[in-house]
């Protein structure tokens, strides 16, 4: 198993890497490409270059056959050797000689292991032996037999160190090229961190454009639609700001007259109901004015050193007295946190919870509890939870499960939206999940 590891993630690194698959290519390419190169060439000179050298060699080689003489003289032997690249070897009667013996040099080792080939009944013909090495043979009258082969030359190592230097040069030219594409591909990496800025309504860093080709023309794209973006969005929240501002002022005088509305017992029931409307509508303008701050971040947040389990604790108190909360507090360390926003948070997902929470059935649980890194608070209830298709959108604003949107069975639909913004602001986030039964809301907190 942990070899496999290792290969899927190198795998799915590779498939994920633009540039790994790039040098790959290169690889590959560079590789087939002198494999093709090196394949012609050695047809093309093999097919007529052999049989046009052959019978000059063979000339040559009688010619020096002749020069050794009857019985062959060693004196002339060693000259030649001496004076040309030339191994010479006699065996015969009279003379047995051999100019590279096999024991004290390497190349006549594998020289000798390859000297069996068919010289043919008149010995003139040269064979072509193993590893590409040419033997040729001659007999002579007298019957001794003279081999003559390749000298140890400088000359004949040179094929492998041709191979390695090549090897290089091709692996260097690889790299250079590697790094030219990466080069290439840097503002990819720019683009992707300025898309993930963007989407996190971040937009006062636009993606600097360095380059003048495809992708300095694409950062430049996205920073347009960016800004666009912005724009859209500055004016919607002014917009909505405005509107907000601009009713709470018939807001307040509507509930001063409701106020100064006779309480008679024919009045007392719409007069009651038109000031809870009147309450609901300002929570909800309240709302969204709180909901326009946080989606600023945490530049507006008051944070101060905060014992999470007792600021609980005080919201359960004060908004809470006498309902079916259970409450499971971990030791944690004290938070800096802005005590007025983590009371709406607590409020609203309190609230949300005892709202939906089963009729008779088991308290809500508040719980607490500490990791490496952060903090979790968790509020659970014991209801019906939530269909799973609604669970990825019910931290959204004025988001509701039910089509009817029906102030009996929730709120507006920004309770959980507010909450959300207020973890983020924080540097946390809410997770939404079902708990068979109830719902379960944990917000993370760093610690």
């Amino acid at each position: 198993m942990s070899g496999h590891r290792p290969r899927a993630a190198w795998h799915r690194r590779l498939r994920h890497s633009l540039g790994l698959r790039l040098m790959l290519l290169f690889v590959l390419l560079a590789l087939a490409m002198s494999a093709a190169f090196l394949g012609g060439m050695q047809r093309a000179l093999s097919g007529g270059w052999r049989d046009v050298v052959r019978p000059l060699v063979a000339d040559y080689v009688d010619r020096l056959a002749a020069d050794l003489g009857t019985p062959p003289d060693v004196a002339r032997a060693q000259s030649l050797v001496r004076a040309l690249p030339l191994s010479i070897r006699i065996d015969g009667p009279a003379v047995r000689w051999d100019s590279h013996p096999r024991d004290s040099h390497p190349n006549m080792r594998r020289w000798h292991q390859h000297d069996h080939g068919d010289h043919g009944d008149d010995g003139d013909r040269p064979s072509v032996q193993g590893a590409g090495w040419w033997l040729l043979t001659r007999t002579t009258a007298d019957g001794h037999r003279i081999t003559f082969g390749l000298g140890d030359a400088g000359w004949s190592r040179q094929p492998s160190a041709i191979g390695w230097v090549t090897l290089g040069v091709l692996l260097l030219l690889t790299a250079l090229a590697y790094g030219y594409v990466r080069h290439l591909l840097r503002p990819l990496r720019a683009i992707g961190e300025g898309a993930q800025r963007f989407g996190a309504g971040e937009f006062s860093a636009p993606i600097p454009i360095k380059r003048r080709d495809e992708l300095g023309d694409l950062a430049a794209q996205v920073n347009a639609m960016a800004a666009s973006l912005s724009d859209r969005l500055d004016a919607k929240r002014a917009l909505l700001l405005a509107i907000s501002h601009e009713l709470r002022s018939p807001l307040t005088r509507a509930r001063l007259n409701a106020e100064l509305v006779e309480d008679t017992p024919a009045s007392r029931e719409p007069r009651e109901a038109l000031q809870r409307d009147l309450a609901l509508m300002g929570e909800l303008i309240t709302d969204l004015l709180e909901s326009e701050r946080l989606a600023s971040g945490h530049s507006v947040l008051q944070r101060e050193p905060t014992a999470l389990n007792d600021l609980i604790a005080e919201v359960l108190a004060q908004n809470f007295p006498g309902e079916a909360i259970q409450t499971q507090f971990a030791d944690v360390p004290m938070l800096p946190l802005d005590r007025a926003r983590l009371r709406l948070l607590l409020r609203n997902l309190i609230d949300n919870a005892l709202r939906h929470n089963a009729v008779g059935g088991p308290p809500i649980v508040v719980t607490t509890q500490r990791d490496s890194h952060q903090v979790r608070l968790r509020v659970r209830d014991f209801g019906p939870g939530v269909a799973e298709e609604h669970l990825p959108h019910l931290a959204q604003a004025f988001y509701r499960p039910d089509e009817a949107r029906q102030r009996s069975t929730g709120g507006v639909g920004l309770g959980l939206h507010l909450c959300r913004l207020v973890a983020r602001a924080h540097g946390g986030e809410l997770h939404i999940s079902n708990a068979a039964p109830g719902l379960m809301i944990e917000v993370t907190l760093p610690a």
